[in-house]
């Protein structure tokens, strides 16, 4: 069930925590992890994507419906910022946020947002049950192309209070994007020390038949979303890209030095720093301007001398402009082999010293700058270069340097990162579940590698960010297919030292959060500790009026009028070394709407299929107002790894879509599944929200 708010945990700060010891200069001693704390911000963050600390301590988080959440320490509450009507058809809706680096809350209050908006693209019929008018063609002509083209929009807008006002926004650039097909549209923002303004953006490729190596697919009549020349590979377009702009006052922008091609070169675009990279769905800036990026694999899972290396992740430190090769090559010396697909006959391998972009898809120039050398690459079994990587998929994500402040160590900011950290970029895998640090040498390339934090597990970790405050803030995506999974939340990991006291740890639980007046809740606290084992202090307001309604454990009430409620439980640490220290958890609750209840009558759970084949579905909906089937939207995702790519989104109670043919994947190997994922959102009214409701089925493949 999606209702305007979600479920948060925070620790607020109370007396001053222990200090980080003393450590050599020469050598330190790593922290024990032990002395750090995760604490659960919001633990139904929707499908999460992005998040952004403000200045005064508030986090933004963006979830790809097109919501921005806003935590706020100071009342301990998530409220929804904005809601952006966006077009989500297979992995668009809205992605990256940013604060503008002069962010003060009263001359600066610019929020950047990289969003899919609607436009007139097309989309399913409900009347069409054997048609998805949203799917485009994979073959045709130019006209047949032509509806399904769009964009991706990045735009600043004035956040006033915890709400962003969406009437002032400034259109800043827009991507071009090709809808209706998967994959790779994401993108990341990020500013440098000069106030440059980094985006990094997918290659907007289909990668599903192109059994799993460079889709180079030049045939005259086939969609153009399947050839990335004309993408990452070309000179005079913005996809898989990471571009430099200094935005101006009114929203403008212009170039600064340094770019890949000066303005009015011919066949570019003077916004590209970065060129050929397939999916850099993470990108960091230092201090010191250093730009970290991580740029995801393709899927082979071995290589072939007549197409190419397996699959690779990359990571490396951009100092300067360059060419990373996608298409073409993974590093210098790793070249993909040209390949005809329509003939399906193997060329030469591609020159990386001297790429050129034939493809009759490129508006670009020919001859690229030669292959720039990642200081990290790896695929999916163990890399004998950086084992302490160890195997798994590939999802790589760079994440910040810490920038260590002796003066937060000294109370200002008890809960930041102690000095051995200073410097360190983070890395990050999605589909590892892990953390890693990165030590740089004196020559800028990596030194080593190690485990960051290895006992505080994170579930499909996909942003972080370090605060004002010095913690890390960390957004995770959970396990699962596009929705807002089981592990999905926001989270800050505090240092609290060697002798530090942790902060209570709440937890919320309801028998029912929504249904018709009266609505009597049972609330409980099961679960509810504290890390120390001492005494804590139970604090219930029901209403957010700022009364303790409760000081039981699991209280029982009953709302007499309709509306959103907002139930907080606060916990104290009555009894420890550093009592005073609380946390809180809260619960959105529905009163005067029901929740509808969502089912599949077909497919079934576990359903046995061949990829290719035309599944028929079925959607039952229960809800206590009539239901309109036209609200019903079923996706079918390609599960992979524990994660998946929507491939497209039917409206409906009943349909059938085509399953995908997923080229390039051992069957053997990968953890493959077809997953359909069904939700149905009813009207609302009178004075209360819509609910939603959500069913979803793993199809599992015969081969």
């Amino acid at each position: 069930m999606r209702i305007p708010r979600m479920v948060a945990l925070v620790a607020a700060v109370g007396t001053a925590l222990a200090v980080a010891p003393a450590t050599s200069a020469a050598q330190p001693a790593p922290p024990a992890d032990t002395e750090f704390q995760k604490v659960t911000l919001n633990d139904s963050p929707g499908e999460p994507i992005d998040l952004a600390v403000v200045p005064d301590g508030r986090v933004l988080h963006t979830t790809r419906a097109g919501e921005l959440w806003l935590h706020d320490p100071r009342t301990r509450l998530n409220t929804l910022a904005a809601e952006l009507d966006v077009y989500t058809h297979d992995e668009e809706g809205l992605q990256s946020v940013a604060v503008d680096p002069g962010f003060d809350g009263k001359n600066n209050r610019w929020v950047y947002l990289y969003y899919a908006p609607p436009m007139d693209t097309p989309r399913d019929d409900p009347a069409t049950p054997d048609v998805n008018e949203g799917d485009a063609p994979t073959s045709g002509n130019p006209a047949d192309f032509e509806p399904f083209k769009g964009i991706q929009r990045l735009s600043r807008f004035q956040l006033v209070g915890n709400k962003l006002d969406l009437s002032s926004e400034q259109q800043i650039l827009e991507v071009e994007e090709d809808r209706g097909i998967c994959c790779h549209v994401g993108g990341d923002i990020a500013f440098d020390g000069q106030g440059n303004l980094y985006l990094s953006t997918g290659d907007d490729t289909n990668p599903f038949e192109s059994d799993g190596y460079a889709p180079i697919d030049e045939r005259a009549d086939r969609n153009p979303a399947f050839d990335a020349q004309r993408s990452s590979a070309n000179t005079n377009d913005l996809r898989g890209k990471v571009l430099r702009i200094r935005v101006q006052q009114d929203g403008s922008y212009t170039i600064p030095e340094g770019n890949l091609f000066e303005p009015g070169t011919p066949k570019t675009r003077p916004e590209i720093y970065l060129m050929g990279l397939r999916n850099p769905f993470r990108i960091e800036v230092n201090g010191g301007g250093d730009l970290y990026v991580a740029d995801y694999s393709p899927d082979a899972g071995s290589a072939d001398p007549q197409r190419g290396p397996a699959g690779q992740g990359r990571w490396f430190v951009a100092r300067e402009s360059g060419n990373y090769g996608w298409p073409y090559c993974v590093t210098p010396d790793m070249p993909y082999i040209d390949y005809d697909f329509a003939t399906e006959e193997s060329g030469e391998a591609f020159d990386c010293a001297a790429p050129r972009n034939d493809s009759p898809n490129n508006t670009g120039r020919t001859e690229l700058p030669p292959v720039a050398q990642p200081d990290v690459w790896y695929g999916y079994g163990a890399s004998e270069r950086f084992p302490e990587l160890g195997t798994g998929g590939i999802g790589p994500m760079a994440g910040p340097a810490y920038d260590y402040d002796a003066a937060d160590r000294r109370g200002s900011n008890p809960v930041a990162w102690p000095e051995y950290y200073d410097g360190m970029p983070l890395f990050y895998e999605w589909t590892r579940d892990y953390i890693k640090g990165f030590r740089l040498g004196e020559d800028g390339g990596v030194a080593s590698i190690e485990d960051v934090l290895p006992s505080i597990p994170v579930f499909g970790p996909i942003d972080m960010e370090f605060g004002p405050d010095g913690a890390l803030y960390v957004l995770e995506y959970g396990k699962g297919y596009f929705a807002e999974n089981p592990q999905a939340q926001l989270a800050r990991i505090d240092y609290i030292g060697p002798h530090g006291n942790h902060t209570p740890v709440p937890e919320v639980s309801v028998d029912t959060d929504n249904g018709r007046t009266p609505l009597t809740v049972a609330f409980s606290s099961d679960g509810t500790q504290d890390p120390d084992g001492d005494r804590i202090r139970y604090e219930w307001d029901f209403d957010s009026d700022g009364r303790v309604d409760s000081w039981q454990a699991n209280p029982t009430h009953t709302y007499q009028q309709n509306g959103v409620y907002t139930a907080t439980l606060k916990v104290t640490d009555v009894g420890g070394k550093h009592r005073g220290r609380s946390a809180s958890a809260e619960v959105d609750i529905v009163v005067g709407n029901q929740a509808p209840v969502v089912e599949f009558v077909s497919p079934t759970d576990g359903q046995s299929f061949t990829w290719g084949d035309v599944i028929e579905f079925e959607v039952s909906v229960t809800d206590d107002q009539p239901v309109d089937c036209s609200r019903v939207e079923v996706t079918y995702i390609l599960g992979h790894d524990e994660h998946g790519h929507p491939q497209t989104t039917a409206s409906g109670c009943t349909g059938s879509i085509e399953t995908t043919v997923p080229e390039g994947h051992d069957p053997a190997h990968d953890d493959l599944a077809g997953v359909f994922h069904a939700t149905y959102t009813d009207p609302g009214g009178d004075g209360v929200p819509s609910l939603s409701g959500e069913a979803q089925v793993v199809l599992q493949p015969t081969q």
